[in-house]
């Protein structure tokens, strides 16, 4: 039995995953399948850093020391080649609060801001949210795989200030090529835009793939901003805690100035510590985790040939699936009525996602291998 399989109690606990559904779907009584965090323990290693200074009070204000960009740089350069100086780093609750930064810090009320659809929903909102125009260009699909469509992209930057790239892409797990990574970067900087990376899935990589950091595929990376947590990768998002990596100088003295009017100087003391344990001692369970996410995939991929119309877009990574629902011919309500009144199975469905997701469903796979089977049933009995 691996470790993976236990099941764990989180009703009550105020997860957003379990305890909000009612807010989300209308309902308490689906399977939650959706929001991005997993249904499994972190490491060991991070559960007894945080019992350790948990017996060592008082929890005053506590400052991010030297050693925890040293410890990241040291992970970023084992997992994926890339080698980052100290200096480089700055701290963040997380990804999406580091996004509305970047877009205050370096951009200006009624600038353009570029990204690409389907996407993750706060890459829109971060944008209008923050009185910028949001931009769009929409990914092509090429053999069930998403493909840049370079000659939009190319026509749009040139008018837009930032243009944000998810890398890992989330919803579909595409990962980018060094090539095309190379591409991007070199069209942001010959049309002075920053490019904004939000690598927060780029641990949770399937063993076919291999993640290239986009500040690492560019030549001159000046430019490039890079956010990374250990949240998705080792279950910690409760933690609050995030890095923001940007070779530039200028470009970090921006993004601290937004920080400070925002009064944002420190993360909390649990965050620093799982953030540093998670990094120096949780490799061999994330490699436990990948095998394992293998396998409900493998379970996805063999639940969805007993269900007609469905079809699975391929992921190299992260745990969550991009299903096409499209042939069912459904409308966004009627999906929504097969799947949480009729399946009770709480997945996300497409149109939240932005232009091109329509008629697609979220999944997420990060849970016992149990949960995993009777979410497959739960999505057969829905199409039913």
């Amino acid at each position: 039995m691996s470790i993976f399989d236990t099941e764990l109690k989180r009703k009550g606990t105020y997860s957003v995953k379990w305890d909000m559904m009612k807010d989300v779907f209308g309902t308490d009584d689906l399977l939650p399948m959706w929001v991005a965090d997993m249904d499994f323990l972190p490491p060991d290693a991070v559960i007894n850093a945080m019992k350790k200074r948990m017996e060592e009070p008082p929890f005053g204000y506590t400052f991010v020391p030297p050693e925890t960009a040293r410890i990241i740089s040291r992970w970023l350069e084992k997992r994926h080649g890339w080698k980052t100086s100290p200096a480089w780093y700055m701290y963040s609750p997380g990804v999406v609060p580091s996004i509305a930064t970047a877009v205050r810090a370096l951009t200006d009320k009624g600038d353009q801001v570029l990204t690409m659809t389907p996407a993750y929903p706060p890459f829109f909102s971060m944008v209008e949210q923050n009185e910028r125009k949001l931009v769009l260009t929409q990914l092509i699909e090429n053999n069930n795989r998403y493909e840049i469509d370079w000659d939009d992209l190319a026509e749009k930057l040139k008018d837009v200030k930032m243009f944000l790239l998810c890398s890992p892409h989330n919803p579909s797990g595409r990962i980018w090529t060094k090539e095309e990574l190379k591409k991007i970067a070199d069209m942001c900087k010959q049309e002075n835009v920053y490019l904004v990376s939000d690598e927060i899935h780029s641990d949770l990589v399937y063993r076919h793939a291999k993640h290239v950091p986009a500040a690492l595929a560019a030549e001159n990376d000046s430019h490039i901003i890079t956010f990374v947590a250990p949240s998705k990768t080792f279950n910690l998002a409760g933690m609050q805690a995030s890095a923001v990596i940007a070779s530039d100088e200028e470009v970090r003295k921006k993004l601290q100035e937004d920080q400070g009017k925002q009064g944002f100087f420190t993360l909390s003391t649990f965050g620093i510590t799982a953030m540093e344990s998670a990094y120096s001692e949780g490799e061999e369970w994330l490699e436990q985790l990948i095998d394992y996410l293998e396998g409900n995939l493998e379970i996805v991929r063999k639940g969805l040939e007993d269900i007609d119309g469905l079809h699975l877009m391929e992921p190299d990574s992260t745990y969550l699936l991009w299903i096409d629902a499209r042939e069912k011919g459904l409308s966004e309500d009627k999906m929504k009525e097969a799947l949480y009144q009729k399946a009770k199975l709480g997945v996300d469905t497409g149109e939240k996602y932005g232009k091109g997701g329509e008629g697609f469903i979220r999944m997420n796979i990060a849970s016992p291998r149990a949960m995993v089977e009777e979410g497959m049933a739960r999505l057969k009995k829905a199409f039913e």
